[in-house]
């Protein structure tokens, strides 16, 4: 399968609607949008374009922290995000990166890990720490397409809800993201910890943010199920493949949202940009620094290349370009929220003299090219960009 199939989607989806075979839905109506609810009790997720309005989420963090940490003692102790960014294939960079930064010695503990698509996939181990670096190599360097989708013929696959099945994927997470390592979640959680994974309500075509430590220490099966189906999500490339459906409620009835890669919706996060991490810091007395990593998986720099004039080419690069600028302006958010927050902001990114193609949409040989750059920067000492391309330092 080759991802230039997805113009295919753009020409011809809208012609084929009305011979859909596609499961009904149970949606949940405009009005009720905002009372759905996953694990009620439990705060599970919330909105990426806007802070709620009792929003002390992150006030706790810092309070559970300075209680782990040993009270007033730990006051000044810094605190470190990482972002992971999405970008398919390109998440093996990310993978090395973090592999070559535990053995350079200077991997610090990470207070708060997000990720969006590809990144959704890499956040958990992330977030677990080196322990689980061996994990994350095997996964961006031995699988294929075939262990992440399995293809389907191209007029089911266009009647249908994607292009492709992605079973083998959530049978993927299912073994990998077992019980053992979603309790290790939960316990890092209590102790002050975030790990956050962004989706793209269509419906509300809106970004949710999911607190999947939070999720995890509920420690029922249910729940572990629901941070599998919130990864699949979150790297599920609309048209390509399917959108997951999550179940919610509201009262005593039942309904479902449709959830699909976080990307569309922005290629990185933290929170939304109407949250000020540095006050909720000094609310509980906290003045340690705070440091945000992003590993952007993808290369920023536009490269050239000739479009012919026919349908699938023009869609293919316009969604391509679309992407790319997307995500320098999402960089430009996170440095410009960094900035007012008083937060050091560090930048990781696939060089641009990396000029390898993959011959599939994952492509091993392709995948061990790009985690062994991105271990040797790390490993040999990488220097972190202090801000996104474009922007000139004082």
């Amino acid at each position: 399968m080759c991802f230039s199939r997805l113009s295919l989607v753009v020409t011809f989806s809208l012609a084929l609607q009305s011979c859909a075979s596609v499961a009904p839905r149970n949606a949940v109506p405009e009005e009720l949008v905002g009372e759905a609810m996953v694990l009620p009790g439990t705060h599970a997720r919330m909105w990426g374009d806007v802070a709620p309005e009792n929003f002390d989420e992150l006030v706790e963090i810092f309070r559970q922290q300075l209680v782990r940490d040993g009270g007033d003692e730990a006051l000044s102790l810094p605190r470190n995000m990482l972002l992971i960014s999405g970008g398919g294939a390109n998440g093996a960079f990310g993978g090395g990166l973090l592999k070559g930064w535990t053995e350079s010695g200077t991997r610090p503990e990470l207070t708060i890990v997000t990720g969006i698509s590809t990144g959704a996939l890499i956040a958990p181990y992330a977030f677990l720490g080196s322990d689980y670096d061996d994990e994350l190599e095997m996964l961006y360097t031995t699988l294929s397409t075939k262990d992440i989708v399995k293809e389907r013929p191209l007029l089911a696959g266009l009647r249908g809800d994607a292009l492709a099945d992605t079973r083998p994927l959530r049978e993927l997470l299912r073994n990998r993201v077992d019980e053992a390592m979603i309790a290790e979640i939960g316990i890092e959680h209590e102790k002050g910890r975030r790990l956050l994974i962004g989706t793209t309500n269509l419906d509300a075509k809106r970004p949710v943010i999911w607190n999947i430590g939070a999720i995890a220490a509920e420690g029922t099966e249910e729940s572990a199920q629901l941070i599998r189906d919130v990864m699949l999500a979150s790297a599920s490339i609309p048209g390509l493949f399917p959108p997951v459906r999550i179940n919610v409620r509201v009262g005593d009835r039942t309904y479902d949202e449709l959830h699909v890669d976080g990307g569309v919706a922005s290629q990185v996060f933290l929170y939304p940009a109407q949250v000020d991490l540095k006050e909720s810091a000094r609310t509980v007395g906290t003045e340690g620094k705070l440091t945000m990593y992003v590993i952007r998986n993808s290369i920023l720099a536009p490269r050239w290349s000739e479009v012919k004039p026919k349908v699938g080419p023009v869609a293919l690069a316009s969604i391509s370009t679309l992407i790319r600028t997307q995500g320098m302006g999402d960089l430009y958010r996170l440095y410009l929220g960094a900035k007012r927050d008083s937060i050091s902001f560090r930048l990781a990114y696939i060089p641009e003299t990396f000029d390898l193609e993959p011959e599939e949409e994952f492509d091993p040989k392709y995948m061990k090219a790009l985690f062994d750059l991105g271990y040797n920067m790390a490993r040999d000492g990488y220097e972190w960009e202090r801000s996104p391309p474009g922007v000139a330092l004082p």
